[in-house]
């Protein structure tokens, strides 16, 4: 995570496991939707989650000595110096040749903290009534 752009910390969910993101991405998500997260499995990888109805499918990103790129049984994959790279060449591409859920709409976490404490203000604010 080091030396990585505000782009990724904005998306980066840390230890989450797959069940809180399947949560957060079926209350705030929408088809596209992607974040990023800690991998529960493999110690110093990381998961790209990306919401396709009715699924949330997650990807595992590692890095290697020539750069980071999504593991996969296919083909050896294209490998990118920063995972902003990784994640915008995924973003712009397109076609099922791609082998991924279309990655539309990052989930910003300060969004997301917003969009809670908005609700928790209203959930109070009704029920003191």
């Amino acid at each position: 995570m080091d030396g990585e752009g505000m782009f990724i910390q904005s998306i980066y969910y840390g230890k989450i496991g797959s069940e809180a993101t399947e949560r957060l991405m079926e209350r705030f998500g929408h088809d596209g939707s992607f974040l990023l997260r800690d991998s529960e499995t493999v110690q110093g990888t990381f998961c790209l989650c990306v919401r396709k109805t009715p699924f949330v499918h997650t990807y595992r990103l590692a890095c290697s000595t020539d750069g980071w790129y999504l593991e996969d049984s296919r083909d050896r994959q294209p490998r990118f110096r920063t995972l902003s790279s990784l994640i915008e060449h995924y973003r712009t591409a397109t076609g099922s040749h791609v082998g991924i859920a279309q990655l539309i709409d990052p989930l910003d976490k300060a969004q997301i903290h917003q969009g809670l404490a908005y609700m928790e203000m209203n959930t109070s604010s009704t029920s003191e009534q």
